[in-house]
């Protein structure tokens, strides 16, 4: 506003909103963790051990409750990324930061990967509408999709 010089009306409604939101985030903060984190665990204890040469990025425990990440060697994310979106399972590459990009995700080359080694990495992230039922069709999915790649 102003020609950039004051910042307007602010938006009171989306405060108001906003404000509901992070309430109801931090009043349901431990049971959405408690619902999710085993769902999380079951897909970062079983995707290392069904896909050979598929690793782990960060820490095993100390992590947000959403969030898995690996890296897998001998792919391109996004020929896998497009094989788990036609078996309708939402996922990404890299960092949540780099998701737009086609380049391998800084953070990770910062974190000691190698180029080629980002360049084949899938991130799982969970929400509160997840359910164990999808995460058993993730890791039925998700080896079969990495064979199929690998041996093109």
């Amino acid at each position: 506003q102003e020609h950039n010089l004051r910042a307007g009306t602010e938006n009171v409604p989306y405060i108001v909103g906003l404000a509901h939101a992070l309430s109801l985030t931090c009043r349901n903060r431990a049971a959405n963790c408690a619902r999710i984190v085993p769902l999380r665990d079951r897909l970062l204890g079983t995707i290392p051990a069904l896909i050979a040469h598929a690793r782990l990025s960060g820490h095993p425990s100390e992590r947000v409750a959403h969030h898995t990440s690996f890296t897998i060697e001998g792919i391109e994310a996004g020929p896998l990324l497009l094989a788990l979106d036609l078996a309708g399972i939402a996922a990404s590459s890299g960092s949540a930061c780099t998701s737009a990009s086609m380049e391998p995700s800084h953070v990770l080359t910062a974190m000691g990967l190698s180029r080629a080694e980002a360049s084949g990495a899938l991130r799982l992230t969970l929400g509160t509408g997840n359910t164990p039922d999808e995460i058993e069709v993730v890791l039925e999915t998700l080896p079969e999709a990495v064979e199929r790649l690998r041996a093109a």
